[in-house]
């Protein structure tokens, strides 16, 4: 059982009810679940509540939980799908039973299976195209019309299923279909296809095959080949779960497993379609399925979001029966609640405004006459350059790290303004003072402007007396965020806004007309040394401006990149 299980006791909802009353009645000898994902694409934000869900369950009641890949459609799966699934799902924090299992691995019975159901009079080789077929299906006001060939023999059924087999049929002029009801309100039942030709080699069975089952067949049998006790899908299942029901009957279980549907994760601004996001990767839209704008877990875990905030999340937004769209403010509440105490902290300049400190030798030359108590700090004579040592953290024991203070710094342009708005509390020629954070009050003399009236140099001078504290009677409000000029390390900063400037980008005909045009924007930083010698992956809380990652892919030591996790705060509260 891994370390999150621990507060599984606390959960209620109506899956969790059922497995109770299941335990109790000890319908099962043990609860089994599976998560099990098509590899035709990476996992997104969706999958993180099935696997929390699932996993979690087969945690909470000592159960297991299985990983399999429901892999009937070869044309669109990759075995990069598969590597990445099984990645996300570790990296998550959970561990499966014994080996991955795929459905490709059933194929030889799930085969046997079909042939057992035209034995049966369940099934039948319908020769109409496509569209025909679907054609023929009706309408909710309409009953469908039959196959001709929905009263074929067994003999000539089974003769023309081996005819699918041995590939005697082209792509679409066989099916193999289900024998149900073609009047049934409820379309899935109206005699399903539940096998198509399809010469095209697996990424796991080659070319053995040139049939493969159809989703909604090759699920349930693969569950109840697994031994699955209870399978839990989205909403959207809930139309399917009488043919589900229908395909464990007629093959015959002792102990059948049961579809349970539970809501799916739908968040604001954000969409979940693996083929919409699949056409952004292929049009370059964005980087790559594991962009930081992207919803996957992969664009998520190089955003730098943590498994335990995805699972702080899944856990508040809960298990239920209704469909609901979640405020992207509490996903983004427990990301920052799980990197308060466990990112070091750092100073990052994302705008760069050079300050030139005047007085900078008279001032810090003479400092161990003047230095506080409080101040850890040495002074290099030869590069002119006061070394102060801070905690990487103020209330976590997590080391410290040294900061270089040099003549000339750089503060955010937004700290100074000429012409201040009404509430400002930094810098302007009105309020000359301000303490820069860990060392002493600064204070301006004079801005430089260039031709179009920006700031671009400020001339300041430091108090001596006030490095690390406010001598008795002098009073300075505000602290500023700084970096050395001189032995400060360039850096690229992704800034991050959601990558759709709609609440539902999931309902737009047209995907680019929902792009938010500022999702990316890049900013030429200079960040402290300590966080430039980061390794790439190292999460810091950049003061006074937010949670930042080093790049996994990007970053280096002489070239840093990091990107914005998520804001220092928000407003945003948690019911």
């Amino acid at each position: 059982m891994s370390e999150h299980s621990s507060n599984n006791a606390q959960k209620n909802d109506f899956i969790r009810n059922i497995i109770r009353d299941d335990i109790k009645a000890q319908k099962y000898p043990q609860i089994v679940t599976r998560f099990p994902p098509e590899p035709n694409g990476y996992l997104h934000l969706g999958h993180v509540k099935s696997i929390c869900l699932n996993f979690g369950i087969a945690e909470e009641f000592g159960g297991v939980c299985n990983l399999r890949f429901d892999d009937t459609n070869p044309t669109a799966e990759k075995q990069d799908f598969i590597d990445n699934i099984e990645n996300d799902v570790k990296w998550l924090g959970f561990e499966w039973a014994g080996e991955a299992h795929h459905a490709s691995g059933y194929f030889d019975q799930l085969y046997a299976w079909a042939v057992q159901l035209i034995e049966q009079g369940d099934a039948y080789v319908d020769l109409q195209s496509p569209e025909q077929i679907r054609d023929n299906r009706g309408s909710f006001n309409e009953a469908g019309t039959p196959s001709p060939q929905r009263d074929a023999s067994v003999a000539e059924n089974l003769a023309r299923f081996k005819d699918m087999k041995d590939g005697k049929f082209a792509e679409g002029e066989a099916v193999l279909r289900a024998k149900i009801d073609m009047a049934s309100p409820n379309m899935n039942m109206r005699d399903p296809v539940i096998y198509r030709v399809m010469h095209q080699a697996h990424h796991q069975t080659g070319d053995k095959w040139c049939i493969y089952p159809m989703y909604d067949f090759a699920h349930p049998l693969s569950d109840a080949l697994e031994g699955i006790t209870h399978s839990l899908c989205t909403l959207e299942f809930e139309d399917h779960r009488p043919f589900y029901d229908w395909a464990v009957e007629k093959i015959g279980f002792e102990v059948p497993p049961h579809q349970y549907e539970f809501s799916r994760l739908n968040v604001d601004h954000t969409m979940t379609s693996k083929r919409k996001l699949k056409q952004l990767v292929d049009e370059g839209v964005v980087s790559g399925w594991d962009d930081p704008r992207m919803p996957t877990i992969a664009g998520m875990r190089r955003r730098g979001y943590t498994p335990e905030g995805l699972r702080d999340f899944c856990e508040r937004v809960g298990v239920t029966k209704v469909d609901s769209v979640v405020d992207f403010r509490l996903l983004e509440f427990s990301i920052r609640q799980s990197l308060e105490t466990t990112t070091a902290r750092g100073m990052a300049v994302l705008k760069p405004l050079k300050v030139t400190i005047t007085n900078f030798s008279d001032a810090v030359s003479s400092w161990e006459s003047q230095k506080a108590d409080s101040v850890n700090a040495r002074w290099d004579e030869d590069a002119q350059t006061l070394w102060l040592k801070q905690p990487k953290h103020p209330n976590v024991d997590m080391g410290e790290r040294e900061i270089p203070f040099t003549e000339t710094l750089y503060i955010d342009q937004g700290d100074y303004e000429i012409e201040p708005p009404a509430g400002y509390k930094r810098l302007s020629l009105e309020k000359p003072e301000i303490r820069l954070r860990n060392t002493y009050v600064l204070a301006v003399t004079e801005h430089i402007t260039d031709d179009a009236g920006n700031v671009t140099e400020l001339k300041a001078t430091i108090d001596p007396a006030t490095l690390g504290n406010n001598p008795e009677g002098r009073k300075v409000k505000g602290v500023i965020h700084w970096v050395s000029a001189s032995l400060g390390v360039p850096a690229t900063v992704r800034m991050y806004e959601q990558l759709f400037s709609v609440e539902d980008p999931g309902s737009a005909s047209d995907v680019h007309q929902v792009l938010n045009p500022n999702s990316l924007t890049e900013l030429a930083a200079v960040v402290e040394p300590s966080l430039a010698n980061s390794d790439a992956g190292t999460r810091f809380q950049f003061e006074r401006e937010g949670y930042f990652i080093a790049d996994s892919e990007e970053h280096t030591s002489d070239k840093p990149v990091f990107n914005q996790i998520v804001s220092l705060r928000d407003s945003y509260k948690p019911a």
